[in-house]
C-alpha cells in the first residue's frame, strides 16, 4: 500500500480543538499527523464512528453486506454480538460471522455470546457452554463477553453464569451487560459482578443510578427500541461514560443512516461537539480495547472526512488507509456466501392454531410502539365452539410461536397493539431462539404466513388480500446474502404492506420479533407457552 497525505481541518476530540493539519498514511497506518502552515482542503477530518453494541443479524444482512452499507455513514467498526446466529447454529454460527466479516475491509469486533440459549423456557437451535466461551475468548478476534442477559443468574449466584464471567475476567476481556429496569441494590450487585455496560436503560433516572455505580451507559436508537430522547442529556455531564449504539437495525433504516444520525441529532440539541464525538468515536475504542485508529501517530488509518460541522455529511470513509466509501458510493465488494441454517419442521395445518378454552377471560400481551417491554392485561374474549376468538375490531389478535427446530404443537396467545384489520405477518426472526412468530386476524391466514416462512427455510412474510409476500432469509433464517439495497427494498415493501393491513406500529416486524424475547418484561410468548418476564415463570 503506497503512502499518501491528506489535508484538512483536523478535529482533535480529546484536545477539544480543530486545527489545520495533515495526515501522512503509510502501510495502512498513520505515519505522521500534525499542524500545517499551508492552505489545507476545506473539509473536516475525524475518527470514524463505532456502533458500541449491535446484532448484525438484525440488519437481515450477512456481515460483509452490512459493512457495504455502514461505511456510507462513516461507521468504521462495530462491537457485534453474534447472539442471534449462535442461538440458531451455535459455535458454527459465531465462526460464520467472524469468517464472513474478515473478508471485507471493516472492523467487526465480535463477542462471545453469554446466554445461548437465553433461557430454559424456550427451544433454541444450539447451546454455547462455558467451555465454548473459553474457546472463543482465547481467540484474538473475540473481544468481549457479550451481553449478560441472565441478570437473575447474576443476582442469585448461578454457578454457570459465574463460570462464564470468571473466564472473561481471567482472560482480561470486557463483560457486557443487559439489565432493563434494574435499580438499587440489585443494580449495584449486578455491576459488582464485573459487568461494565448497559444498553437497556429506558429512563434517565435508571441510567444515572447505573452510572453512579461505575457502569458505562450505551444510548440506543434502533429500529424498535429508541432511548435517545430519554437519555441524550446525560452526555452533558457524563461524556466519558456514554456510547452510542443501535442494538438492532433493520435494512431499510441502515440504508438511511447509522451512528451518524445520532451525532447529528445530539448536535442539533446543542450538546458540545467534542462530547458527542467522544460517545460516537472514542469511548467504544477505549472501553473495548479495539484496534481502531483515533487519529494518532502509529494508529490504523481509520477516519472519515465530512463537509462541515453542522450537516456532518460523510464525504469519505477510510479503514486501514483504504478508501472504502466516497460520496454515497461503497467500494466494498460483494462476496459469495454459502448459507448455514437449521430448520426442521413440517408445514402447519389451520387446526394447529386453534386455542381451546372453557372461559373467554384471557391474559393478553400489550405491545408498545418503540419499546421491547410489553404490558400484561386481562380481557374477556368471545368463544366459538369452545375456541377463543380474535377481535380485530378491538385490536385483539392471535399470536403464535412455532418451534422451527423440531415437530411440536405451536404455542398460542393473544396480543393487543398491532392494529391489523386483515391478514397475517410471520417471521423467523424471533429473539432470542428464533422460532417462527406470527400474528394475524384469523387462523387460516396465520397458517399461510407461517408456511411461507417454513417453505423459504426462514424469512418474513405477509398475507394480504389473499396474496403472499415474502423476503427469504436463508442464512440461519436470519440473514440474506443478497445485495443490501435489494434486501432493504424487499423489506420496505413488506413493512409498507403491514401498515396497509392496518398496523399502527412504527416497525411492525421488528416489534413482532421481540414478542418472544422472554428476558424483557412483562408478558411474552415462547414456543413453550405464555411467560411472565417479571416473575420469570410460565403463566
Amino acid at each position: 500500500m503506497s503512502s499518501k497525505t491528506i489535508t484538512g481541518n483536523i478535529i482533535d476530540i480529546e484536545g477539544g480543538r480543530v486545527y489545520k493539519g495533515f495526515i501522512k498514511i503509510s502501510e495502512g497506518r498513520i505515519e505522521n499527523i500534525g499542524e500545517s502552515t499551508e492552505v489545507v482542503d476545506s473539509v473536516y477530518i475525524l475518527p470514524g464512528f463505532v456502533d458500541a453494541h449491535v446484532h448484525i443479524e438484525s440488519s437481515m444482512l450477512v456481515p460483509s453486506e452490512f459493512a457495504r452499507l455502514a461505511v456510507l455513514h462513516g461507521t468504521v467498526a462495530t462491537v457485534s454480538d453474534p447472539h442471534e446466529i449462535a442461538n440458531v447454529c451455535g459455535m458454527e454460527g459465531v465462526e460464520f460471522m467472524v469468517n464472513n466479516g474478515k473478508q471485507v475491509p471493516f472492523k467487526f469486533n465480535f463477542g462471545a455470546p453469554s446466554c445461548v440459549p437465553a433461557t430454559t423456557f424456550e427451544t433454541a437451535g444450539d447451546e454455547i457452554s462455558a467451555k465454548d466461551i473459553e474457546t472463543l475468548l482465547k481467540k484474538p478476534e473475540i473481544k468481549y463477553l457479550a451481553e449478560m442477559m441472565n441478570w437473575p443468574g447474576v443476582l442469585f449466584n448461578d454457578p454457570v453464569v459465574y463460570e462464564k464471567i470468571n473466564i472473561a475476567k481471567k482472560l482480561g476481556k470486557v463483560i457486557d451487560g443487559h439489565a432493563p429496569g434494574l435499580k438499587g441494590e440489585q443494580a449495584k450487585q449486578y455491576i459488582a459482578a464485573g459487568i461494565s455496560t448497559d444498553h437497556e436503560c429506558f429512563t434517565a433516572e435508571e441510567a444515572l443510578e447505573k452510572l453512579k455505580y461505575g457502569m458505562k451507559i450505551l444510548i440506543r436508537e434502533g429500529s424498535a427500541a429508541k432511548n435517545f430522547e430519554a437519555l441524550i442529556d446525560l452526555l452533558n455531564e457524563h461524556e466519558d461514560s456514554i456510547m452510542f449504539c443501535s442494538d438492532d437495525k433493520h435494512p431499510d433504516n441502515l440504508v438511511i443512516g447509522h451512528i451518524d444520525e445520532l451525532v447529528k441529532r445530539a448536535l442539533s440539541k446543542g450538546i458540545d461537539l467534542y462530547k458527542v464525538l467522544k460517545a460516537a468515536c472514542i469511548n467504544p475504542v477505549k472501553h473495548y480495547k479495539l484496534e481502531v485508529g483515533l487519529l494518532k501517530t502509529g494508529d490504523p488509518a481509520d477516519f472519515i472526512i465530512i463537509d462541515n460541522l453542522k450537516d456532518f455529511n460523510i464525504l469519505k470513509t477510510f479503514i486501514n488507509g483504504e478508501l472504502v466509501a466516497e460520496n454515497k458510493k461503497s467500494f466494498i465488494k460483494q462476496i459469495p456466501v454459502t448459507p448455514i441454517n437449521r430448520f426442521n419442521t413440517s408445514l402447519k395445518k389451520v387446526s394447529d392454531f386453534k386455542l381451546a378454552s372453557s372461559t373467554g377471560k384471557t391474559r393478553v400481551i400489550e405491545a408498545l410502539d418503540g419499546q421491547l417491554i410489553t404490558r400484561s392485561i386481562e380481557i374477556d374474549l368471545p368463544l366459538e365452539n369452545g375456541y377463543v376468538q380474535s377481535t380485530p375490531e378491538k385490536d385483539i389478535l392471535k399470536i403464535t410461536v412455532v418451534n422451527r427446530y423440531k415437530e411440536a404443537i405451536p404455542a398460542k396467545a393473544f396480543i393487543k397493539g398491532f392494529g391489523l384489520k386483515q391478514g397475517a405477518l410471520a417471521s423467523s426472526i424471533a429473539h432470542d431462539s428464533h422460532n417462527i412468530v406470527a400474528v394475524g386476524v384469523n387462523d387460516e391466514e396465520i397458517t399461510k404466513a407461517v408456511n411461507e416462512v417454513i417453505k423459504n427455510q426462514g424469512g418474513i412474510s405477509a398475507v394480504y388480500d389473499g396474496k403472499l409476500y415474502s423476503l427469504p432469509l436463508p442464512v440461519g433464517g436470519l440473514m440474506s446474502a443478497e445485495d443490501g439495497y435489494v434486501v432493504a427494498d424487499k423489506y420496505t415493501e413488506l413493512d409498507k404492506i403491514s401498515k396497509e393491513m392496518g398496523s399502527t406500529l412504527t416497525s411492525p416486524y421488528m416489534t413482532l420479533s421481540f414478542m418472544a424475547l422472554l428476558v424483557i418484561p412483562s408478558l411474552k410468548l415462547s414456543d413453550l407457552g405464555l411467560f411472565d418476564g417479571d416473575k420469570f415463570e410460565f403463566v
